[in-house]
């Protein structure tokens, strides 16, 4: 059985929000990043090999920014919660390319993937929470 404390705390909006806004916080921290310093993030881009640097750019931001919105106020939040789980899974292979790497940074590497990989397994579940709360 759950304590009296803890169930008004699982049954609160507030939380949900806050969960909202804590899961997406890389994502959109990211995305105000690159729009303020939009310069910064077409070098990002370019960094990786993403060319026109500066396209790139403005789908992430859309990205990172919009799937972040769908997500907090629970909109459309399975695509939003789709769209940055791709984006996140896409991230692997061009930034984080550990089976191409050797010693201390391959082991970096390589956690920032797996780190990565449970970030989706969050976005997944707030897919589906989303899809439950818009059932009610």
């Amino acid at each position: 059985m759950t304590p009296a404390p803890i169930q008004s705390l699982l049954d609160s909006r507030a939380l949900l929000l806050i969960g909202r806004v804590v899961l997406t916080f890389m994502f959109w921290a990211s995305g105000l990043a690159k729009l303020l310093n939009f310069q910064g993030g077409v070098a990002e881009m370019s960094h990786f090999g993403l060319e026109p640097a500066w396209l790139f750019n403005v789908l992430t931001i859309i990205v990172q920014i919009g799937g972040s919105l769908l997500i907090i106020f629970n909109r459309a939040a399975w695509l939003g919660a789709g769209a940055l789980a791709v984006f996140t899974a896409l991230t692997i292979p061009i930034a984080h390319p550990f089976w191409q790497l050797e010693g201390e940074t391959a082991m970096f590497e390589m956690l920032v993937a797996l780190e990565h990989v449970t970030v989706i397994g969050g976005l997944i579940v707030v897919a589906i929470l989303g899809h439950r709360m818009a059932r009610r």
